[in-house]
């Protein structure tokens, strides 16, 4: 126990919730005689499009009737879910984000009108019959634009209003932009006359028996082609209908030279998808493993906390032996050699034990492994680990994790104690852009069914970094050019360098990597070279923001130095690329050793798996902080369902920018982008680097206090955190951090997608000067849209105030995607601190004044 540990708020008091301001802009927008001029002959190509597809279905089996699913773009977002339903025929697939659009003369911001405009897609599954009901009403409001339809078909005309354009949902969305003929082009690049394997994500359809036609009739055209399906998941509750299909070489030849064939264009489907495509970051390959000394051989006890879903570790490594509870139930270890073992002993052994070069000593618990990957097929050694090929990754992960909780053909659950779940694999050919992905909304879903916080990486992006040609040549640039031509460039290709598939999960921690570690300073020689000098994030650590722009990735943690190979040749413009040795600098952690018998093997390595991996070590340290604290405060009533909310809020509670945030403003700013620099900031960095140390104890000049609770739509909570009296009148710098964290229910098909929005506000603080970033152009916006708000508020402003006065932090809910059908349970963690140089008790003055209250609440409970 802490010498001083947190401590809790009192008991909230009760209120109803704050209102948000804002207001949508006023968009001029087009006469309807002009929206009829402009949209009839978009109405008349989807007619002709059922037209043409109702003499291809044919020779389809029985039932199967003509439908295509409806992209409709409006401007500004348009309320008319409900009305979809009122049509027979048409059914509410979903709803985008869509591009930003230029202003022209039909649409435009009265208020600027050379401010972009912000688009929705919505996309809706309709049979010719629905079509011509909607042309009906179309017609109607081009006659009488303030026509007033039937009751619940308002919605249309306001619709009308502002659309945009009306499309079918083709080729090029559901195949040219997935990444899938790439993936299938490098396939037979290198094995011609292999089957290829890919996914086949279908829309998801409420009636049980469409998707059941529908899954006929795409398995038919895969047949046909001379190829199979594999397996099939349907999970209702993330609308996830996929299959996972194979086709002969041959066919996917064909597919290749001529996209536009039957297969895909199947109205059932939205997205052809590589299978087996979710692999780990970059492991070091240059050089031999090292070795790594044991020195704390304690061993572990109790029940698992973290699960590690990753590779096969090494389980008999010195380092591992007796701290992992392996549960292969899929028999993933056959498929493995021993030297083979790599990124599952990386992982375990970072979560295990750190990173080997700090000395840290190893957890107290076990850690639960399930293994989800393995060596690809291939004749080159060494093999490279994958999701495997032969489920579907969404279905594959379901299980793992209800296995979890509640078992699986009638067995007992396998690690019902686990509260934190590190996933540190990424799907390269599924950069975030706008839409959530299956797995992302798997595990929205699971984390609020099951309790449990998953931490998520967000992906490496090791690509070269190209320079423009006015650097001139790399190898003879000082340290601080370099590293301000490397910046630079990282920003100028930051759409190409975005997260990866699942990092957007709104309920996960999304874990970049910061360009740091415990390792000795090591001689680079002449072909390699540190980019960096100051305290930054990896170069290999990718872009945000997330979902609606929201922050993401969540925060940044030590992932190793990486360092870059220099250019061999004086061409212009130059690059550099990420080495990959195994030697100092990096993150050290236990590796499969080449010499047979040799269990302690260990290398260096970098990226956002190692810092994912350590930043699961540090909630599992977290976790047991918490539950000692309720402990220790005769908290045990029904607290189950705020660990997690808590345990989130305090990983966050530590992160700030620092000097890291103000060197990468000095780099990026410009004359015209002061607005822009703080969301350029957290785009790269989240909420910063967490000092997990400050949220495990409190100090005299700072007291760090937990709150938690249960909200409904339309509620609030009022903490109120007492004021120490040495404070009144003084000017000394001071700081208060507040954190908020949520797990919210989902609404999978809608554009909004999080159901409950939490928020806090601050009814008055001592430090009037928001920091981080929460400052600047809609940072106050972004940091409440996810479910997690971390906000700084800091400065030396005198202010007089009675010995009773309080802080009041108030805690808001409001439904956001739909009704809130159960209470939403939050965790909320408050830092008030001066200098540590100032001698004044804080912490005793603050705890004090809670103590009476906390003991009330403690009697009554």
């Amino acid at each position: 126990m802490a010498d001083l540990p947190l401590l809790l708020f009192p008991a909230p008091d009760i209120a109803s919730r704050s209102t948000l301001g804002g207001r949508a802009p006023a968009v001029s927008k087009p006469a309807a005689d002009r929206q009829w001029d402009r949209l009839s002959p978009r109405f008349r190509q989807l007619q002709d499009a059922f037209a043409e597809q109702r003499v291809r279905l044919q020779q389809t089996p029985a039932g199967i009737e003509p439908e295509l699913v409806l992209v409709i773009e409006t401007i500004g977002e348009q309320d008319f879910a409900n009305a979809v339903k009122k049509i027979q025929g048409l059914e509410w697939m979903g709803q985008l984000a869509g591009d930003d659009v230029a202003p022209d003369t039909d649409f435009f911001d009265e208020g600027d009108p050379a401010k972009t405009l912000n688009a929705q897609l919505y996309l809706v599954m309709s049979n010719q019959q629905a079509l011509e009901q909607m042309l009906s009403l179309w017609k109607q409001y081009k006659e009488n634009s303030q026509i007033k339809f039937e009751r619940g078909l308002t919605k249309f005309r306001d619709v009308f209003l502002y659309l945009k354009d009306i499309r079918r949902w083709g080729v090029r969305e559901r195949l040219l932009e997935t990444g899938v003929l790439d993936a299938w082009q490098e396939d037979l690049q290198y094995y011609p006359d292999r089957r290829v394997r890919f996914e086949t994500e279908l829309w998801f359809r409420g009636d049980a028996n469409q998707r059941a036609l529908r899954a006929q009739q795409i398995t038919g055209q895969i047949v046909q082609l001379g190829g199979q399906v594999i397996s099939q998941a349907v999970i209702n509750d993330i609308y996830y209908h996929a299959l996972l299909g194979e086709l002969p070489a041959n066919a996917v030849k064909a597919i290749l030279a001529n996209p536009d064939t039957e297969l895909t264009r199947c109205e059932g489907v939205m997205f052809f998808r590589p299978a087996g495509q979710m692999v780990i970051g970059v492991q070091p390959i240059e050089g031999d493993a090292g070795t790594a000394e044991i020195k704390d051989r304690t061993m572990p006890s109790g029940e698992p906390v973290i699960a590690l879903f990753d590779g096969v570790p090494l389980a008999n490594h010195r380092l591992l032996d007796g701290r992992l509870a392996i549960d292969d139930p899929d028999n993933f270890e056959s498929e493995y050699t021993a030297v083979e073992r790599v990124h599952g002993t990386s992982m375990a052994s970072l979560i295990v034990h750190g990173d080997l070069s700090a000395g840290e000593a190893p957890l107290a618990k076990p850690i639960y492994v399930r293994p989800i990957m393995k060596p690809i097929p291939s004749l080159n050694p060494p093999r490279r680990e994958e999701m495997p090929r032969d489920c579907l990754t969404v279905d594959l992960i379901h299980r793992a994790v209800k296995r979890l909780f509640e078992g699986e053909e009638g067995e007992a659950p396998v690690a019902p104690h686990v509260r934190i779940i590190n996933l540190s694999i990424g799907d390269a050919t599924r950069p975030f852009v706008r839409m959530m992905s299956p797995f992302a909304r798997l595990l929205d879903w699971l984390s609020v069914k099951y309790r449990v916080l998953f931490l998520v990486s967000a992906g490496n992006q090791p690509g070269r970094i190209e320079f423009e040609p006015a650097i001139g040549p790399i190898d003879v640039l000082p340290a601080d050019d370099l590293e301000q031509a490397v910046v630079k460039s990282l920003y100028r290709e930051a759409r190409n360098r975005r997260l990866l598939s699942p990092a957007e999960s709104i309920n996960s921690l999304a874990v970049g990597a910061a360009h740091y570690d415990s390792a000795p300073i090591s001689l680079l020689g002449s072909a390699r070279r540190d980019p960096f000098h100051s305290f930054l994030p990896s170069p290999t650590s990718p872009f945000g923001s997330g979902y609606l722009r929201s922050i993401k990735p969540d925060l940044i943690y030590t992932g190793g130095r990486q360092c870059y190979l220099m250019p061999v040749t004086t061409a212009m413009p130059q690059s550099i690329s990420p080495s990959g040795y195994r030697t100092p600098p990096g993150n050290k952690f236990a590796h499969p050793s080449t010499q047979p018998g040799d269990l302690s093997g260990a290398v260096y390595g970098c990226g956002t798996s190692n810092a994912t991996a350590l930043m699961s070590r540090a909630a599992g340290i977290c976790y047991d902080s918490l539950i000692q604290i309720l402990v220790d405060n005769n908290i045990e009533d029904d607290i189950r369902k705020f660990e997690v909310p808590l345990l989130k809020a305090m990983l966050a509670h530590g992160c700030s920018w620092g000097e890291m945030g103000t060197r990468i403003e000095n780099i990026l700013r410009t004359p015209n982008n002061g607005n822009e620099l703080r969301r350029l900031v957290s785009n790269w960095l989240g909420y910063g680097v967490p000092e997990v140390s400050r949220v495990l104890e409190c100090t005299n000049q700072r007291a760090t206090l937990l709150g938690f609770g249960e909200l409904s739509d339309g509620q609030g909570h009022i903490f109120q955190l007492p004021l120490p009296p040495s404070l009144s009148t003084r000017r000394d710098w001071r700081r208060l951090t507040c954190t908020l964290a949520w797990l919210s229910p989902i609404a999978a098909n809608t554009q909004k997608y999080r159901t409950a929005s939490l928020w806090f506000d601050v009814e008055r603080a001592l430090a009037p000067n928001r920091q981080g970033i929460s400052s600047g152009q809609d940072g106050w916006r972004s940091v409440r849209r996810g479910t997690l708000q971390h906000e700084i508020f800091e400065g030396n402003t005198a202010e007089p105030f009675a010995g009773g006065d309080t802080i009041s932090i108030k805690v808001n809910c409001r439904a956001d995607a739909g009704k809130l059908i159960t209470p939403v349970a939050y965790g909320l963690a408050v830092s008030l601190e001066i200098a540590e140089d100032i001698d004044i008790p804080i912490y005793n003055e603050i705890r004090t004044r809670i103590a009476p209250a906390i003991q009330i609440q403690q009697t009554r409970v």
